[in-house]
């Protein structure tokens, strides 16, 4: 169903209509008609998309949404720090009575014409990719009163999700957590946002504009002179970042994500 920008995890099933609320289609129609005017095509995609999300969402008390780093098409197994950070959050949040459901927003399709679009989206900040996952969270708000949306990324991933929590600033039902913000973007937004910058054992080079750094350990790894005791990282596999790495065993973030979770969901529910 989905096409290579959207949600890509859980792969979005065909859905019966007559098991969808009138009102949800009809808003699935009118946020498509939206973005595609009479674009029939485009717009019955969106709608299936909105709709398919809609069907996974629903029943949960929490949707968490991830944008992964390097270019941004990675499913949460192929970041496997971060797959156990999502797994820590679905378990704090479980401790604390929420169920929830990961779903992994692809911003950037495969290959060479998705590498440069990627480029140039993010040279621009991510503007319409902020806005399409935006929508989607709008719809989601909009459609499912009672659910909490926490909006997650990492590296390069934080400026979507940054983006994305300037637009939705005013809706209380969203929350967003960060790891690893590329050193040249400023966030935009800070409120119901936990940004970490640091995993508690070194500094991110990558966080830190640690820009010598960076080039000298990723040179080292490309002519075979990486030690064993360098500090893990990398923006992508062949660029190097020393402390550019984040998994839910390191102490700087477990404890102020669970920290995080406890202040801001112990009240809501």
């Amino acid at each position: 169903m989905t096409k290579e920008i959207g949600i890509h995890e859980p792969s979005l099933s065909s859905y019966d209509e007559a098991e969808v609320p009138k009102s949800v289609l009809d808003n699935a129609i009118r946020y498509a008609g939206e973005l595609f005017g009479k674009n029939q095509e485009r717009i019955k995609r969106y709608k299936d998309q909105l709709v398919g999300m809609y069907m996974e969402v629903k029943g949960n008390d929490v949707v968490i949404i991830f944008n992964s780093g390097g270019w941004g098409w990675n499913l949460t197994q192929q970041t496997p720090g971060w797959a156990g950070i999502l797994d820590g959050i679905k378990s704090e949040l479980n401790n604390l009575g929420y169920s929830s459901i990961v779903l992994n927003y692809r911003r950037t399709g495969k290959g060479v014409f998705g590498c440069v679009q990627e480029f140039f989206e993010s040279a621009r900040g991510y503007p319409s990719r902020a806005e399409d996952l935006a929508k989607r969270i709008e719809f989601l708000t909009e459609n499912i009163p009672d659910v909490r949306v926490i909006i997650t990324g990492e590296s390069t991933g934080t400026v979507i999700t940054d983006r994305t929590m300037v637009l939705l600033r005013d809706n209380l039902h969203v929350y967003s957590i960060q790891t690893g913000m590329p050193f040249w973007h400023k966030p935009g937004f800070s409120g119901r946002t936990l940004l970490i910058n640091t995993n508690g054992r070194t500094v991110d080079t990558f966080s830190d504009g640690k820009v010598p750094v960076i080039v000298r350990k990723s040179f080292k790894s490309w002519i075979g002179l990486s030690s064993p005791e360098d500090e893990p990282g990398d923006i992508i596999s062949w660029l190097k970042a020393p402390g550019h790495h984040y998994t839910w065993e390191y102490p700087g973030v477990y404890t102020k994500v669970i920290e995080f979770l406890q202040t801001h969901f112990i009240e809501v529910k």
